[in-house]
């Protein structure tokens, strides 16, 4: 598999995170991959992909994510993102705040027969916290 190949399973990711067709993760991630950066609760493979993208769509249904820079070779895909959403339903904890925010990360993939194995990310969570107006997270 190559640049190509790699990108093409990239996207299929995008698309089950923009469109909320998460059936797409099965095609796009290995079920033994690696999430060195899971969020809280996240699982493993597919399933915790859904877990966690079917939770930010539920506390931010307007969500979308923008791609900014994408870089690839044979075996990996890095890129820069800026996601954007209102904040309509509970997250963390925290009840909605009808605010919106913008946030802006990057990922590093790697990839095996078409499909994620690896993934390291990191994502401007305290940004997004603060443009909520969440100072501190309850207590639970």
């Amino acid at each position: 598999m190559g640049k190509q190949e790699n990108s093409a399973a990239l996207g299929k990711f995008a698309e089950a995170v923009s469109t909320g067709n998460f059936d797409l993760f099965r095609e796009a991630v290995a079920a033994e991959c690696v999430d060195h950066d899971p969020a809280p609760g996240q699982g493993p493979g597919p399933e915790g992909y859904r877990t966690f993208f079917s939770t930010m769509r539920k506390a931010f249904p307007d969500m979308a994510v923008g791609l900014e820079t994408m870089v690839a070779d044979d075996d990996s895909v890095a890129f820069a993102y800026t996601m954007t959403g209102t904040h309509q339903g509970a997250l963390m904890g925290i009840a909605p705040t009808g605010k919106k925010m913008k946030i802006r990360g990057v990922q590093i993939s790697k990839f095996r027969d078409g499909k994620m194995v690896e993934r390291w990310g990191s994502s401007d969570q305290l940004g997004m916290l603060q443009q909520l107006g969440v100072t501190q997270l309850p207590k639970g």
